[in-house]
């Protein structure tokens, strides 16, 4: 079952501040007024009554306990920064299994938290951006791929593995290799817009059919991952429920942000290594 923890955050906030807010308006000045009356009746207060007196309720102490720090979280993690995980190699060489990295959140527009709607938009996903999303199959799962096709655009890839955006070959450039899953795997170093990035190709590797041509609409991406013969995204996403000229495509309600820099790496699922840091950096 998956967990909704921007609906959770949210709720926990109004919450607590709705317990800080009673306190303030109803019960800290019955509780002063109590006292007062104490103070009136008896010579010498005892200590231990008044104290018991303004003593708040738990609940209520909780509530005002918990309430900066859940709204501190919530406003960064809604409007500034979000960390995520990588779970998969389909970013590899740029991300690997097990890196931390952090989301820009407002670098896209200013959206509100839960219903994701736009308030403020502030500058459009470019061509090579590594771009966090919800899947449009199931928006509950994050995804992170770089953006290849913008709207309007016509994205074709080639069985050869060339891609190819608006009729024009996307350059790139032999760098190296390394072991692949039948045999080696050769690094390229593309440049996709103004972003010069490394992409993964193992050529004799046919798991998926690649070839096909895409026409990006308005107000939607196409996404790639930079491990091409690893990764599950627009080439391939095929949703009956979705209309054909949208297969594939992610559209802008579903950004999520940004991923701008790596700041920490555990790639062990079982958590029996510590982690390690030489992977931090920015994202290209």
């Amino acid at each position: 079952m998956s967990i909704n923890f921007p609906l959770l955050l949210v709720i926990a906030v109004a919450v607590c501040g709705a317990l800080a807010l009673l306190d303030l308006v109803l019960l800290a000045p019955r509780r002063r007024a109590a006292a007062a009356a104490y103070y009136g009746r008896v010579e010498t207060p005892d200590q231990n009554v008044v104290d018991k007196l303004n003593k708040e309720p738990l609940l209520v102490e909780y509530g005002k306990s918990f309430f900066p720090v859940l709204a501190i979280v919530l406003v960064l993690r809604s409007f500034l920064v979000e960390p995520f995980q990588i779970p998969s190699g389909s970013m590899k060489p740029t991300l690997e299994v097990g890196d931390f990295i952090l989301v820009n959140k407002f670098a896209y527009g200013i959206r509100l938290p839960v219903i994701d709607q736009k308030v403020i938009d502030i500058e459009d996903p470019k061509r090579g951006d590594v771009m966090v999303f919800r899947y449009p199959s199931d928006p509950n799962i994050n995804y992170i791929k770089r953006v290849v096709g913008l709207p309007g655009d016509v994205v074709r890839y080639t069985p050869d593995k060339q891609l190819f955006v608006n009729g024009q070959p996307v350059s790139r450039q032999l760098v190296g290799e390394e072991p692949g899953s039948l045999g080696s795997a050769s690094l390229y170093k593309e440049q996709l817009g103004e972003v010069e990035h490394l992409i993964r190709l193992e050529m004799q590797r046919y798991r998926m059919e690649p070839g096909g041509e895409w026409k990006v609409p308005a107000g939607h991406y196409f996404m790639m991952g930079d491990n091409r013969d690893n990764s599950n995204d627009s080439r391939f996403w095929d949703d009956p429920s979705i209309p054909q000229a949208l297969h594939g495509m992610v559209p802008d309600r579903n950004i999520v942000g940004k991923a701008f820099a790596v700041w920490m790496s555990w790639p062990d699922p079982k958590f029996s290594h510590l982690p390690h840091f030489s992977r931090v950096g920015l994202i290209h």
